[in-house]
């Protein structure tokens, strides 16, 4: 998970959010963890209870106009209670002139405190926008992601296997190319992972014996893609005659990543066999299952129904067993 401070939110996102930074400078060095935003109006009142501390804090009209109605004792008190609990930053939208007692606390305490022109619903849906960019989980992966009738396929598997070659098959048959060998992998909430190429590598492709090619270049803009959700993983593995593989695929396997878990299958590599077909049919296979159809199932289910309602064999009126 990237780390964002305030300092860091102020800088990057201060004209998208219109900041201004009116007090508690000191507090840069403060830390955003949560894409959540908080509205503090039971916490201004002394109820604690259910507050979240390490979200930004969204003063509206409501919140501004309770800190005026106390004298500023009241305000001290309260407003020493709320920063007492380390928010990471406050800001109050739609204009308003922020109480004294609250530019004075807020330095004390060191939370950098912001005003905005912006209304709250929009603030809220830009802010939660560019804290998800900045905070969702990422990592790094080597294999290729095509798209494949619209299911994002991740090919896996050691160097060597072919995984470009069966790329560049599928994008031949019209499918698109997201990324090739280094695949930027991203979280976005609640459990979707996406995938996008390098900035180094692009939309290039290293296939042995023919070199880089720029598969933009090669088929067109229609033939590539910036990103798209992980749906499926196919391992390419090399065929060993000792080792068992699925036979039927009643059972689903996952591969997890990043926390999230994703449809996979192995498929084991022998001569003759036309990958790019096999990949382009699991991804068939995989859109039949999100629409509830699952023919492993279907079919063992039939099979047992069957097996049930068979009568036994009989021999001169004998049950055999």
């Amino acid at each position: 998970m990237s780390r964002l401070t305030v300092q860091m939110l102020h800088q990057q996102a201060g004209s998208q959010l219109d900041l201004t930074l009116v007090s508690g400078r000191a507090g840069y060095w403060r830390t955003l963890e949560s894409s959540k935003i908080q509205r503090p109006g039971l916490a201004l009142t002394g109820f604690m209870e259910h507050f979240r501390a390490d979200r930004l804090q969204v003063v509206g009209f409501s919140e501004v106009a309770y800190l005026n109605s106390l004298d500023q004792t009241e305000q001290e008190e309260i407003l020493d209670g709320f920063f007492g609990e380390q928010p990471p930053c406050v800001v109050i939208t739609r204009g308003l002139e922020p109480p004294a007692t609250l530019l004075e606390l807020a330095d004390r305490h060191k939370v950098c405190l912001f005003t905005t022109p912006l209304q709250n619903s929009v603030f809220v849906d830009r802010a939660v926008e560019y804290l998800d960019d900045k905070l969702e989980q990422t990592t790094s992966l080597h294999g290729v992601l095509v798209d494949v009738m619209s299911v994002g396929v991740m090919l896996m598997g050691p160097s060597g296997v072919g995984k470009s070659e069966v790329a560049l098959e599928l994008i031949n048959r019209g499918y698109r190319l997201v990324a090739d060998d280094i695949i930027e992998v991203r979280k976005r909430p609640p459990d979707a992972v996406y995938g996008s190429p390098s900035d180094i590598i692009g939309h290039h492709m290293e296939i042995r014996g023919l070199g880089i090619i720029n598969v933009q270049d090669l088929f067109g803009v229609t033939a590539v893609r910036k990103r798209k959700k992980i749906d499926l993983v196919v391992e390419l593995v090399h065929w060993a005659e000792d080792e068992e593989y699925e036979r039927l695929g009643v059972d689903d396997v996952h591969h997890t990543l990043l926390g999230v878990n994703i449809p996979k299958i192995v498929l084991p590599l022998r001569p003759g066999q036309v990958i790019a077909t096999l990949v382009e049919v699991s991804a068939r296979d995989r859109l039949l299952k999100d629409h509830g159809i699952h023919s492993a199932r279907q079919f063992q289910e039939r099979l047992s129904q069957a097996i049930a309602t068979a009568r036994p064999a009989t021999w001169d009126g004998e049950e055999v067993e």
